[in-house]
């Protein structure tokens, strides 16, 4: 496993993280089982959030490392705050942070937090009171770093005016199967014709987020790496819907002696944005599998390769 050091940030933390959506839905056993094949991979960035099965995520990775007598100084801690799933809104008051901040703590069974991220934009922000709830926070230890997820640029720029904290990270969906991040840059002034080739040409509706975190130094986390849509499912062996992606995926799979999986992490991961993407996987074998990406350096040829098999990709 490689591992990054983050400007202004966290240092060395692995480039592949453990995601902890589904664990709610999982025993206190199995969820063990799932955080040790994690740290026998190498994973010490563990990503948590609030909603995540409200609270019963938080709570299973507590028992999981209470379970495993992991020390807390030797793993990375993130959660998010933001989403009022009780109520079906979007929270960023100050009172909502702290609050959620303080039953994270309890759940997980720690004192500190090493990163709060805010979960997905609250339209009704007021950016003066992220800043009063994050400086409590950090003044009293509770959170040494903070992020966004899903956030736009000039919705972080509003953010970070306020904030005499920095923006270190940014969750958005990213896979070689959903490509939105990039498709607009290399199709940019494209015309849309009608023409099958050119169905895939889409309209830059992120704000051309890759390139400012890129700019502002802000690492971009990929939820959902091995997957497609929302709620698509995973594309590694839809052979009906990703015929030559998963041709691909295995070609490259046999060369380096690794499973499909880790080629579509390593895809990610040669990316010169240096992002660390999420593994939402509660199998402890898949997720080993999907960890061998770390240390797999593909050729331009390769990653380009991967890229144009989906179909309606082509170079313009």
């Amino acid at each position: 496993m490689r591992y990054l050091n983050i400007k202004q940030g966290p240092s060395g933390i692995s480039e592949i993280a453990l995601g902890a959506w589904r664990m709610g839905n999982y025993t206190e056993k199995e969820a063990a089982m799932v955080v040790e094949a994690a740290i026998e991979s190498g994973i010490n960035f563990f990503d948590n959030a609030v909603c995540y099965g409200k609270g019963k995520a938080e709570e299973r990775f507590g028992h999981a490392l209470k379970e495993l007598n992991i020390q807390r100084e030797k793993i990375f801690i993130q959660s998010k705050v933001g989403i009022d799933a009780d109520n079906g809104k979007f929270d960023w008051s100050r009172e909502f942070i702290v609050d959620s901040v303080e039953g994270s703590l309890k759940r997980l069974g720690t004192e500190y937090l090493d990163v709060v991220l805010l979960h997905r934009p609250d339209l009704l922000f007021d950016a003066d009171e992220v800043a009063e709830a994050f400086d409590e926070l950090y003044t009293s230890g509770k959170v040494k770093y903070f992020g966004v997820s899903n956030l736009k640029p000039m919705q972080m720029e509003l953010l970070q005016r306020s904030l005499n904290q920095k923006l270190l990270f940014n969750q958005l969906q990213f896979s070689v199967a959903e490509t939105q991040l990039i498709d607009h840059i290399l199709y940019m002034n494209q015309v849309k014709t009608g023409v099958a080739e050119t169905d895939c040409l889409p309209d830059c509706i992120d704000g051309d987020v890759l390139d400012y975190c890129r700019l502002r130094n802000i690492t971009i986390q990929p939820w959902s790496p091995l997957q497609f849509g929302f709620k698509g499912g995973t594309f590694l062996g839809q052979r009906e819907l990703f015929p030559e992606l998963n041709q691909k995926l295995d070609e490259l799979a046999e060369k380096y002696e690794v499973p499909a999986a880790a080629i579509a992490i390593a895809w990610i991961l040669r990316h010169p944005a240096h992002m660390q993407p999420l593994l939402g996987t509660m199998n402890p074998v898949h997720l080993a599998e999907s960890a061998k990406g770390s240390g797999i350096d593909l050729t331009r040829q390769e990653w380009y390769s991967l890229y144009l098999s989906c179909k309606g990709r082509f170079l313009p």
